[in-house]
């Protein structure tokens, strides 16, 4: 098979949780124990860093992996989903993986597939712990997919452990309450491996705190050991740059980076007090120059793309990939801060999300454009419109994401806002 037939065959033979959903699920790692052991547990051949927490677990990781290289080692990153390209999932120093590596994985184990028949993110672990493993990384990070306890990614061995924060989302799986997702997240925690935490949260603490007991894990909150005194957006030698005054054990440091989300704030506290608490494989600890330049320059190092991207000026059209309560909250009170003139919202849903509390939060004065993503677990365009308009929200339907925003900025004035979101699958679809 060539690397489109290999896509083929992924996308529509294995279960994608990304297009079907609850089908794709599996309660349960011994899939996923049988593949590493079949591939001859490549999870095993590197040191790794384990992270999970229902937002911004990807920007920590994209955060981490940049520090990393800039350390000088040779980084694997895992994450999920993906925007446009499949291998954007697996990557090395910022690489993607090679079209050939993915074709000859999936020739070679075909047979094995047809017969354990795996999920479509069991097989993407599969493939990252494989090519992660043969081309000797120093370490890597690894981003689960949505839960923790029986998340795929749950079979290595880390260095460190990571939980950024627990919010309301893949209810369906993880349970009803925060506490519930907080369990199932806590299921990552490894015997003796240290643990950091992104977001003190006292209502849900004492389940991190006895977990990391009962494994003797030694457990870190980020927000407990640094304070942010300072955080705008500047505009440092032609580049957009957001540059954040960190109070640290009473010394005062200033970073920049190049994410530009407010939401990207903690998830950078959340980085520094993993890079803090890290001990190498040769017991060394990460640099705090490497630091300063990973932190800088995560999006050249690593492709990172959907969070608070600019698309253009003039009017100014802005995508975020935040899909649940707590990210669409803060989205929004970002969108408030710029000044502009009318609000136009470009936004699609999948149908598994609990949208009417999402919609519940969007403000009624902005002029909406609604629209499905074009996966099969997409919300139908007239539904989101007509239980949007139950939430006071109105506006028009579109047949496609790209007509929702070409509408839309058609409509503007050069200083009204134009947001695209709701979902990643709608952002992934104007980048």
């Amino acid at each position: 098979m060539d690397y489109r037939q290999t896509l083929d065959y992924l996308f529509e033979q294995l279960p994608m949780y990304q297009r079907i959903g609850a089908a794709a699920y599996k309660a349960d790692l011994h899939t996923t124990i049988e593949l590493c052991r079949h591939l001859g547990n490549p999870e095993q051949a590197f040191p790794s860093i384990h992270v999970a927490g229902t937002n911004g677990k990807g920007s920590v990781s994209h955060m981490i992996a940049s520090i990393l290289q800039e350390q000088g080692l040779k980084t694997g990153l895992a994450t999920s989903p993906h925007l446009k390209d499949f291998r954007e999932r697996i990557r090395i120093n910022g690489s993607m993986i090679p079209e050939t590596a993915v074709s000859s994985f999936v020739a070679e184990h075909r047979s094995f597939f047809d017969t354990l028949k795996p999920s479509f993110f069991e097989m993407t672990m599969g493939l990252s712990f494989d090519w992660f493993a043969r081309q000797k990384v120093d370490v890597a990070v690894i981003e689960t997919g949505m839960g923790g306890r029986l998340d795929s990614s749950n079979v290595v061995r880390p260095l460190l452990t990571i939980i950024t924060n627990i919010g309301l989302d893949h209810m369906q799986f993880l349970g009803k309450t925060t506490r519930e997702i907080a369990i199932e997240k806590a299921g990552i925690i490894k015997q003796g491996i240290p643990l950091v935490i992104g977001r003190r949260q006292t209502e849900l603490h004492d389940i991190f705190e006895s977990a990391a007991a009962r494994f003797n894990a030694p457990l870190f909150v980020a927000p407990d050991q640094y304070s942010v005194l300072n955080s705008d957006l500047q505009n440092t030698d032609g580049r957009a740059r957001r540059m954040v005054d960190v109070k640290h054990k009473g010394a005062v440091q200033s970073y920049q980076t190049d994410l530009m989300g407010d939401y990207q704030v903690e998830n950078l506290l959340t980085a520094l007090q993993a890079m803090e608490t890290l001990t190498l494989p040769d017991g060394t600890k990460v640099s705090p120059d490497a630091v300063l330049r990973g932190l800088g320059n995560v999006t050249e190092n690593t492709g990172i793309a959907g969070r608070w991207q600019q698309l253009m000026t003039n009017p100014v059209v802005i995508c975020d990939s935040g899909h649940n309560t707590d990210g669409i909250r803060r989205i929004l009170a970002q969108l408030q801060s710029i000044p502009h003139e009318q609000l136009r919202i470009v936004f699609g849903m999948v149908e598994d999300k609990e949208r009417m509390e999402i919609l519940n939060l969007l403000p009624r004065n902005a002029v909406y454009y609604f629209c499905k993503p074009s996966v099969i677990r997409g919300l139908d365009a007239n539904k989101l419109a007509k239980d949007a308009s139950l939430s006071g929200l109105h506006g028009n339907v579109y047949d496609s994401v790209q007509e929702a925003l070409k509408s839309a900025k058609e409509s503007a004035s050069p200083n009204d806002l134009i947001f695209v979101g709701g979902s990643t699958f709608v952002v992934s679809e104007v980048l």
